[in-house]
């Protein structure tokens, strides 16, 4: 498997392949703050950064927002 950026956006559809969650799940646990929200990429587009997905996927039961990189939109 080539090397990716920690930084690459992944689109909605991948994040939901990826996880295994539904919609409504991925937007609840987000709201909850169970599941890291997406970020801006354009005007009427955003994406989740794989390195805060490869994050929950590797403890989805037990992680939250806290988990993340303060300094995360600084990049």
């Amino acid at each position: 498997m080539a090397l990716q950026s920690r930084l690459r956006m992944m689109r909605l559809n991948e994040v939901l392949n990826l996880t295994g969650l539904s919609r409504a799940t991925l937007y609840r646990k987000i709201a909850a703050g169970t599941f890291p929200a997406q970020h801006k990429i354009a005007a009427r587009c955003c994406g989740w950064r794989a390195s805060e997905v490869d994050l929950w996927l590797r403890n989805p039961m037990s992680f939250t927002v806290a988990d993340l990189d303060p300094d995360r939109d600084a990049a």
